[in-house]
C-alpha cells in the first residue's frame, strides 16, 4: 500500500510540511466507532484515538475526524496510535442532522465523486434522486447515477425509467447495472479511477454494499437477502467504511431514510440550473416563484417550458433550505447567549472571591 493509492497528493504533502507535521505518520480514516478510529497507513491499519488537546479544542462534532479524513498520528503500541491533527478537507459531503436544530451531519470527507444508487423496483424516485444530486452539488463533487437491480424488470421498462431520469437530470453520467447478472458492471468499473474517492449514496436495501463487493471482487461488506415482502435487500451497513481497491477508493454508508437539505444554496442552484436561468427574467429580484405576477418560472410552467414535478421538488427543497437557515441562526443565537451566561457566571465568581 502506498499513500497515493489512498488518495494522497502534493497539496496534502505541502500542508504537512508547512505545518511541521512531517515528524508524524500520515494516514486516512477508514472507519469510525464513537470516539475511536481505524486509520490506514502505508504500514497497515491502526486503532487510533485523539490526543486530549485536539478533542477539547473542537467546537462541534464536525471538527473531529470523519471517514475520509487525512490525519497525522504517532504509534504508541502495537497497532495503536494517537491522532495529533486533522488535515483540511477538500470536500465535505453532509446532510441536515436528523432531529437537531440547525446542525449538519458529515457523511464523508475528501470525496471526488458521489455514486448515487437507486434500485429500479420500489426505491425508484426521481425527487429523491434530485435530493442526492443537491448534496453532491453542494459539496462540489461530481455525481454519477447508478440504477441497480435492472435484472428485476423488462428492458422496455428500464428504457422508460432511464428516459425519465435523462429528462429531469442533465449532463450526469447514468449507468444501469445488476449485481446478479453483472450487466453494466464492467462499464461502471471502467469509469472509476485509481486514487479517486467515490462515496456511495442511497437508501437502505438498494444494493450499495453488494455493489462494493461486485466492483472489488471480494466480500468486504456484509449483505442481506432480498425480502419477499418489500422487494428489496435488508439493511445491513451500520457505519461508514472506506475500502481501497485497484480502481479507486469506495466509501459505503448506512442507508439514509431522510435526506435533509442544509443552508447551502449553491447545491440547489446547480441541481435546478434551468430554473435559475429562467429566474433571471422574473420581474422581482427576490421572486419566490410561488404567486408573483410576471414570474418567468411560473410562466414557463404554464406554457410547457418547465416540468411541474421538477418545479414542485425545487420549491419543497428551497423551503427546507430556508427553514434550516432560520434554525441555524436560532442555534447560533442560543450558543451566543449561553456563552455570555458562562462569562457572566465566571466574572461573578471571580468578584465574590474578594
Amino acid at each position: 500500500m502506498i499513500l497515493e493509492n489512498l488518495g494522497y497528493n502534493k497539496v496534502l504533502e505541502e500542508y504537512r510540511k508547512a505545518h511541521h507535521l512531517d515528524s508524524f505518520g500520515i494516514g486516512r480514516v477508514i472507519s469510525q466507532h464513537k470516539d475511536r478510529y481505524t486509520v490506514k497507513t502505508e504500514d497497515g491499519e491502526f486503532d487510533a484515538e485523539l490526543i486530549g488537546n485536539l478533542r477539547f479544542t473542537a467546537t462541534n462534532k464536525n471538527d473531529l475526524p470523519a471517514v475520509g479524513d487525512w490525519v497525522s498520528l504517532s504509534e504508541y503500541d502495537e497497532n495503536k496510535a494517537l491522532i495529533h491533527a486533522v488535515f483540511p478537507r477538500k470536500s465535505t459531503v453532509e446532510r441536515k442532522a436528523v432531529g437537531k436544530l440547525g446542525q449538519t451531519q458529515i457523511i464523508a470527507t475528501n470525496i471526488d465523486f458521489g455514486l448515487i444508487v437507486q434500485s429500479v423496483n420500489r426505491d425508484f424516485n426521481i425527487n429523491r434522486l434530485e435530493r442526492y444530486l443537491t448534496i453532491c452539488n453542494a459539496s462540489k463533487i461530481e455525481p454519477i447515477i447508478v440504477l441497480s437491480k435492472v435484472d428485476l424488470i423488462e428492458n422496455q421498462q428500464l428504457e422508460k425509467l432511464m428516459a425519465q431520469v435523462k429528462d429531469r437530470v442533465k449532463n450526469v453520467p447514468l449507468f444501469a447495472i445488476s449485481n446478479q447478472s453483472q450487466i453494466g458492471i464492467e462499464k461502471l468499473k471502467s469509469k472509476l479511477t485509481k486514487g479517486k474517492t467515490y462515496c456511495l449514496l442511497g437508501s437502505s436495501g438498494v444494493g450499495k454494499s453488494t455493489l462494493i463487493n461486485t466492483l472489488t471482487g471480494t466480500h468486504f461488506m456484509e449483505t442481506g437477502e432480498i425480502s419477499q415482502s418489500i422487494d428489496r435487500g435488508r439493511h445491513i451497513t451500520s457505519h461508514r467504511e472506506l475500502i481501497v481497491f485497484e480502481n479507486g477508493i469506495l466509501i459505503d454508508n448506512p442507508g439514509m431514510r431522510e435526506v435533509g437539505i442544509t443552508h447551502n444554496s449553491d447545491g440547489l442552484a446547480t441541481t435546478f440550473d434551468a430554473i435559475q436561468i429562467m429566474a433571471k427574467d422574473c420581474k422581482y429580484s427576490d421572486c419566490t416563484h410561488t404567486n408573483e405576477k410576471k414570474c418567468a418560472v411560473l410562466d414557463a410552467i404554464n406554457h410547457g417550458g418547465l416540468d411541474f414535478d421538477t418545479y414542485a421538488n425545487f420549491i419543497k427543497m428551497e423551503k427546507e433550505r430556508m427553514h434550516f437557515e432560520l434554525d441555524l441562526k436560532e442555534r447560533k443565537k442560543k450558543d451566543k447567549d449561553f456563552g455570555k451566561m458562562i462569562k457572566r457566571v465566571q466574572k461573578e465568581r471571580k468578584n465574590n472571591k474578594y
